[in-house]
């Protein structure tokens, strides 16, 4: 598949700090690739380097067979992690003002800003100015201004931040709609959730260097498969059954302990639920639970996603 997007050992330097290091990836055409990693891991200079807000330390890029975002600026729909829209405008006029920015006419922007609103259900909120809007509805409206010149490569910097899951769930149909339009669609998240319902791709990003390059599954494939035992165990006495390679105590109130086993590598845990009651455990219950994207994160790049990468931590 053609790729829309090729990155090819970009760097950025700040100082002595190195807040991407030798990264390479590419996102296919017509895809949801997600950008995922801790805030500070890189993600939002890369993003600034692909427009080409910033300038690359080195390495290579090509957009839409453009050098950067730049040469190709009316051809992309960028939404940015610092909102903002002109407080005293109505969502009509915020919208066909950004896409009169990017060689949309106003009148026609006007049109397809009053559809995507219908389309959206904001379409009482047309004639209010932006200041009167729920913080949920002008992210949506944002998100319109940004996409109303129906762009053919589409970033969004952590669209999700800050809005509850009824607008999480709206933002997300969203995303679907512009790819099964034909758009790619690039966003940067530390939430892996939203990765993980929305992506064809995902790239993970860990102190400003690449952790892991695939699809959903092939991630989650590279983390064990967990098993939820609750009872009056021993964390000793679980590593010892078969099949077991960690074991981590989730909670202990008065010896009835609930524990997270990791299971080996092709281990099912039916065995190991077998050799505890074989050997007398007193297992009050259990759950056996597929890894998600957020496991495979932390095991992939030893970082929990919500936790902030300081640049004396990123250098190191």
């Amino acid at each position: 598949m053609t790729a829309a997007l090729t990155l090819e050992s970009l760097s950025k330097r700040y100082g002595g700090f190195d807040a991407v290091r030798d990264l390479s990836f590419q996102v296919p055409k017509g895809s949801i690739c997600g950008f995922l990693g801790p805030n500070g891991a890189g993600k939002t200079s890369t993003l600034r380097m692909i427009l080409g807000l910033q300038e690359a330390s080195a390495g290579r890029i090509d957009i839409l067979g453009a050098p950067n975002g730049r040469f190709v600026r009316d051809r992309i729909g960028f939404l940015p992690e610092e909102r903002g829209l002109y407080k005293k405008m109505t969502p009509v006029e915020a919208i066909a003002f950004f896409g009169a920015l990017k060689g949309l006419p106003m009148n026609d922007g006007k049109k397809r800003a009053k559809l995507l609103l219908e389309q959206q259900g904001l379409g009482a909120a047309q004639k209010k100015k932006m200041k009167e809007l729920s913080k949920g509805m002008a992210q949506k409206v944002q998100l319109i201004a940004a996409v109303v010149h129906k762009p053919e490569f589409v970033i969004l910097d952590e669209p999700f931040s800050g809005l509850d899951p009824m607008n999480q769930q709206g933002l997300e149909e969203m995303i679907r709609g512009l790819a099964a339009d034909g758009a790619t669609v690039l966003f940067s998240t530390h939430v892996m959730q939203h990765a993980e319902r929305l992506c064809d791709k995902v790239v993970l990003l860990a102190r400003g260097k690449k952790a892991f390059e695939g699809s959903v599954d092939e991630a989650k494939a590279t983390s064990p498969r967990f098993l939820d035992l609750d009872g009056a165990i021993t964390p000793e006495a679980a590593a010892a059954l078969p099949g077991v390679a960690g074991v981590e105590t989730l909670s202990d109130q008065d010896g009835v302990r609930r524990l997270k086993i990791a299971l080996a590598p092709g281990a099912g845990g039916q065995e190991t639920l077998k050799a505890a009651f074989l050997n007398g455990l007193d297992v009050r219950g259990f759950a056996l639970k597929e890894p998600t994207l957020h496991d495979a994160f932390i095991g992939l790049t030893g970082d929990h996603p919500d936790q902030a990468v300081t640049p004396s931590e990123a250098v190191q």
